[in-house]
Formats: C-alpha cells, structure tokens, sequence
C-alpha cells in the first residue's frame, strides 16, 4: 500500500470496519518513540481537517508522562485558529520511507510571553504506510543534477535545488532553510531539470509532501509529483533512471 501525498488516506469503509488494520500501531510506548523520532528531527507535520484547511508545523515536545503532544504554531494564523475550531484534525508526516498518520484531539492554543504552541493529547493510534510506489535511484552527485525554477514568493528569483532521487513519476529537491519555505499540495509550473548533460526536460512538479533529512543539512526534502511529462521527456527519464542504476551497482562493487 503507498500513499503518496499528505491527504489523509481514509479509515473507514462502509461497512465501518478499518481497511488498513494491518498497518495500525496501537502500543503507547511505540507511539511515543515514533512522536519522539519526528521531535528529534523537527520533521514536518501537516494537519488538516475535512473542512479544507491545512497547516505545516513540527513537534515541539512529546510529554508522555501527561500524555500530551505541543506543535509549533503561530497564533495569529488564521488556518490555525480554524484548526482548533474542527472536531476532526489528522496529522501526516513522514520518517524515511514510511508515512505515519494519526488524528488529533483535544486540541487547545497555549500563549506563552513570546511563544505559542499547539496542544493536543497524544494520539491512541497511528498508521504507518510505505509511500513510494515506483522505482526511485539516489541521484549522482557528480552530475550536479538540479531542477530551475522561480520560488512562488520570489518570482525575480530563480532556485536551483539539487534533484536527490528521481523515479517516472515523481522527485525529491533540497530546499534550503535560508528561502521561504514552501507549502504542501502548491504547483510549481516551468520547471527546468537537468540531470545530467544528456537529460534535460521541463515538466510541473507538485508538491506532496515536506520532510526532513538530518539536523546537519541545512534544508528540507520536498518530496514532488512530476506533472505534465510528454512522451519524449518520459523516455529520457527511464534512460537516466536506467543509467543511475547500473552506475551505483558498479560503485558498489569497486
């Protein structure tokens, strides 16, 4: 089973039994070691209600003694406020391969002197999905492969991000943490990849989901939807993605 982007996969059927029982974890010391792992990275959250509205954030603190869980959040933001209005908040988020979803409750908005935080009870149980349906390849490094576009926020500018996987249908960018960030579910239109001096097309990247990848990066992983690839472009891309197989197997057998 793989999900994709950062909708919530639906939970019940019609028959009001849970589809992806196979995939829940209901043990409070897992759960709390898997809330833990997205603190330690402050990987990103998203949260949204059915209503539409969507917010990134992170995990500020895991208590599990008061079984309680503190996101940051800014108390000004409109989303947030229609957030804590919801009776239904879902929470994604992503740790390597794996998508973790759970739902939040009891939220409550907590001001300090100069910080807010998000409340909400540690959730009973979470589901965890593998996330890639095609094949992806590590990109090489010393093809300097990157993708050319103009940041929503700042048109005058165009970003060079550095392409870290790619598969037919989708990619992961390095987005610095020194640009505006960028919000799941945007269309980035225009885009220029180059993979290498033979593999260059222009496709729409759509952004699914925002992950960390460890405290020294310096950036996010965006994790995009490739939008829009004609036929000759596709052809291209398999070629690559062929070619960067087959040079990681002979690296890794030098």
């Amino acid at each position: 089973m793989a999900f994709l982007d950062t909708q919530p996969a639906p939970m019940d059927d019609a028959s009001g039994l849970d589809p992806f029982a196979a995939f829940r974890l209901e043990s409070p010391r897992e759960i709390a070691a898997l809330m833990r792992q997205l603190m330690d990275g402050s990987t990103p959250v998203n949260l949204s209600s059915p209503e539409g509205t969507s917010l990134s954030t992170a995990l500020w603190t895991v208590d599990s003694a008061s079984q309680r869980l503190a996101f940051q959040a800014d108390g000004d933001s409109p989303q947030l406020q229609r957030l804590i209005e919801s009776n239904e908040v879902t929470a994604v988020s992503y740790l390597e391969a794996v998508k973790l979803q759970f739902d939040l409750h009891h939220l409550m908005l907590v001001r300090g002197a100069k910080t807010c935080a998000l409340q909400a009870a540690m959730p009973r149980r979470v589901y965890r999905f593998q996330r890639r349906q095609a094949y992806r390849v590590r990109t090489l490094e010393r093809s300097a492969p990157v993708a050319l576009l103009r940041h929503p926020a700042l048109p005058d500018i165009q970003l060079s991000l550095r392409v870290l996987d790619v598969s037919i249908g989708g990619c992961a960018l390095l987005m610095p943490d020194d640009m505006p960030p960028l919000q799941p579910g945007l269309t980035l239109h225009a885009v220029r990849m180059e993979l290498d001096p033979d593999t260059r097309l222009s496709t729409t990247l759509h952004v699914h989901h925002i992950s960390s990848i460890h405290p020294n990066a310096r950036g996010v992983r965006l994790g995009c939807e490739l939008v829009k690839l004609d036929a000759a472009a596709e052809r291209a891309l398999q070629r690559y993605i062929d070619q960067t197989q087959k040079r990681r197997r002979l690296l890794s057998l030098g």
